[in-house]
């Protein structure tokens, strides 16, 4: 993983490294790793949330960085939506300990191909703003979504993650238009989001994330079967 590196930025890596889960390290590539370092040291520099957009291939490829907040994956995901955009990859790692921040890499499209330059900058431009609050998403997206529509087939289950020691919730659905803002929508207030796996298949959009409760802790385990239950039921109404 060091090989070609400065010693000063091995020892920085190593630094900025204990901040996330202990998963972190082991299950995460040197390649992402140093990503996030750049991320969080332009972050650093600019004191302002990073967001990149960039072309490979036929994908666009979002890159999001900023002290991890509860909302933000509810506004992220809301201004995707209002865009009409596919989101075939979600990586998400974020800290457990100060000074809490979170980087995020999505791999999205429009009608399956990279969006145009000027899409990509007004995306951009649109995230920033709602992240600000002179955008209301909310307002955008009703004229598009009736958000009061549940999801098809919703299943949620709350696990204690044996291998990461974190918080799991997992949430299945039928794959629709605006599933991912519905389902952040619907838990944005409650939990903060430190790790996330997506899978699509067959038509149903599986999410895991990894949590913690609204005070940056652990959920215990009677409070995230409830958790789930209800997240079920405001999914499904």
């Amino acid at each position: 993983m060091t090989f070609g590196l400065k010693t000063s930025t091995i020892e920085l890596l190593k630094r900025f490294n204990t901040s996330f889960p202990q998963f972190y390290e082991q299950f995460v590539s040197s390649d992402i790793q140093l990503q996030n370092l750049r991320l969080a040291y332009q972050l650093y520099q600019t004191k302002e949330a990073v967001i990149e957009l960039k072309s490979e291939s036929s994908r666009s490829v979002l890159y999001f960085a900023y002290r991890n907040q509860s909302f933000l994956l509810n506004d992220i995901f809301g201004v995707l939506a209002a865009y009409g955009l596919t989101i075939h990859s979600l990586s998400l790692y974020g800290q457990i300990h100060t000074p809490m921040l979170v980087f995020i890499k999505l791999v999205i499209s429009r009608g399956g191909k990279t969006l145009p330059p000027k899409t990509a900058e007004n995306v951009r431009k649109a995230i920033k703003e709602t992240l600000l609050g002179h955008f209301e998403v909310e307002e955008m997206l009703a004229l598009e979504f009736n958000l009061d529509s549940g999801l098809k087939k919703v299943e949620t289950n709350f696990y204690v993650d044996r291998v990461f020691h974190l918080p799991a919730l997992l949430v299945e659905a039928d794959s629709q238009p605006g599933l991912f803002y519905k389902v952040m929508n619907a838990i944005w207030q409650d939990l903060l989001v430190v790790n996330a796996n997506l899978l699509v298949w067959r038509g149903r959009t599986r999410l895991i994330l990894y949590l913690l409760g609204p005070n940056e802790n652990l959920i215990p385990e009677y409070l995230g079967i409830k958790i789930a239950e209800s997240l079920k039921q405001r999914l499904s109404d």
